[in-house]
């Protein structure tokens, strides 16, 4: 009796692993499909406001506060009811619930939107030995290879393993060298960084 009982409790546990088996096997397919998605979404770049920016704010059925601000060089611009508003640094998304914070004070049930109507202050430089040399604006950011793309590459008088990147940090600068060599054959790609809005890339 006691092994019959045993048999049969091993057939209900191996009937049970066979019922839920495709069940759980779905849910980690599932699970390895979206979850990669998820994570490209959330480290997907986005765009933060610079100086220079042409932004569009309005409130919708308030015509007087219907439109174009410029991102002062100090990164703030100033606003109807909102007073000085720090965009320097900030997303639309960002910048719309703080506005909408603001006006939300003295307009009841507002919708607020904002817009980059025009991208001026996202601007790096690439001097030297390039074909094209000058200041580009970019959307949203450039690593140092694809700054020396928009330049025109390299001419055939650079010395493309010392390159290097200016950068201002508050009151002093600092380089980052960048051997052109090693990134182009897939070696120490740490040094092709992203580019922030004032970087300077030189070519020797």
């Amino acid at each position: 009796m006691r092994v019959h009982d045993l048999a049969q409790s091993s057939w209900l546990v191996c009937a049970a692993v066979l019922l839920l088996s495709p069940l759980d096997v779905a849910a980690q397919r599932q699970a390895a499909n979206t979850t990669p998605q998820v994570q490209a979404r959330d480290s997907a770049p986005r765009y933060e406001v610079q100086p220079g920016d042409l932004l569009h704010v309005s409130v919708w059925k308030e015509e007087d506060l219907d439109q174009d601000v410029l991102v002062r060089p100090d990164g703030g611009f100033s606003f109807p009811l909102a007073g000085d508003v720090r965009a320097a640094g900030k997303t639309v998304e960002e910048l719309r619930t703080e506005l909408t914070e603001r006006l939300a004070r003295f307009i009841p049930d507002l919708f607020v939107t904002v817009a980059v109507r025009e991208i001026n202050g996202n601007k790096i430089y690439v001097i030297g030995q390039v074909n094209r040399p000058g200041q580009f604006v970019v959307n949203p950011r450039v690593d140092v290879m694809q700054a020396l793309s928009l330049a025109g590459g390299t001419t055939a008088f650079a010395n493309v393993n010392g390159i290097f990147v200016l950068r201002r940090e508050l009151d002093r600068q600092r380089t980052m060298s960048f051997d052109f060599n090693d990134v182009a054959n897939g070696k120490r790609l740490e040094q092709n960084v992203l580019l922030q809005s004032g970087d300077v890339v030189v070519v020797p």
